[in-house]
């Protein structure tokens, strides 16, 4: 073989090579993009809460729900758990019921969500420390103490909804009723939505575990507060009748659990006192 049939074999050799080199560069990039998408539209478990309440071509939540306020604001207490910015009391005061014990700030560097932060400088600076009942109900703003009225978080489905706008799961319209007007966020990327139905109606059928502390923390919250704000039925809604009446035996079933008993399990104390506080 000559040397030039020789050099000519030796590239075509290498071509489908380099082809491959820069077929693996191209996933590799694509699959970052793809990551730095995810890390965009994560979404919090309260911006979760608000998306499966609202209505999407109209943009708000119904006008009868009046459970998603305080829903809301115990999601606000389980996020600050699950990120380690706050825990109950512990030492001695372990036998006494989740509902009695104190919420304490394990750290105050701030999470980076403004709501979220909000909230936690408040427990930081209040002395002595309060109950988890007591900080849904001041977080609310529903306490007959007006002393306790500035730790109020105000206007936190509107805020939560500009988050979603931003996130391009929601877009911004008005609407006219009768003699005034309001800012509405209808449903802007409607893959969002469906990814998360699917997911909570997957976590009690598909994936349903019967040991509730194998079941992931953030989703487990979803289903309970989701409950405790009026909106899991939303999730439900395109069940069958057969799924539908599985999926709600086995929420019964984790709503129905003794909260203290869990606790003493596997602690994440503050998560199972915000779940005690809404079967109230």
């Amino acid at each position: 073989m000559s040397d030039g049939q020789l050099v000519q074999r030796r590239r075509k050799a290498e071509e489908p090579v380099t082809e491959k080199v820069d077929e693996a560069s191209g996933d590799s990039a694509q699959s970052s993009d793809q990551e730095d998408n995810d890390k965009g539209t994560r979404l919090t478990l309260m911006e979760q809460i608000l998306l499966l309440g609202l209505k999407d071509r109209e943009g708000y939540t119904s006008f009868w729900n009046d459970c998603i306020s305080s829903g809301l604001r115990g999601c606000v207490l389980i996020e600050l758990v699950l990120r380690g910015r706050i825990q109950l009391e512990g030492g001695g005061m372990r036998r006494k019921n989740l509902l009695n014990r104190k919420v304490t700030v394990k750290s105050s560097e701030p999470t980076g969500d403004v709501i979220l932060d909000e909230a936690l400088r408040h427990m930081k600076e209040t002395n002595p420390p309060e109950t988890v009942t007591s900080w849904i109900e001041y977080l609310s703003g529903e306490t007959w103490n007006p002393l306790k009225l500035r730790y109020q978080l105000r206007n936190v489905r509107e805020r939560l909804a500009k988050n979603l706008v931003e996130k391009g799961v929601l877009t911004t319209d008005k609407q006219n009723f009768l003699l005034f007007e309001i800012t509405t966020h209808p449903l802007s990327d409607g893959n969002q939505k469906t990814k998360l139905i699917k997911e909570v109606q997957e976590a009690v059928l598909g994936k349903w575990t019967n040991d509730v502390h194998r079941m992931d923390k953030k989703m487990l919250s979803l289903i309970v507060l989701a409950h405790a704000s009026d909106v899991l039925e939303n999730a439900f809604a395109p069940l069958s009748d057969q799924d539908y009446e599985v999926a709600m035996k086995r929420v019964r079933s984790l709503l129905d659990l003794d909260y203290d008993q869990q606790a003493e399990k596997k602690g994440n104390d503050v998560m199972w006192a915000v779940f005690e506080a809404f079967s109230k």
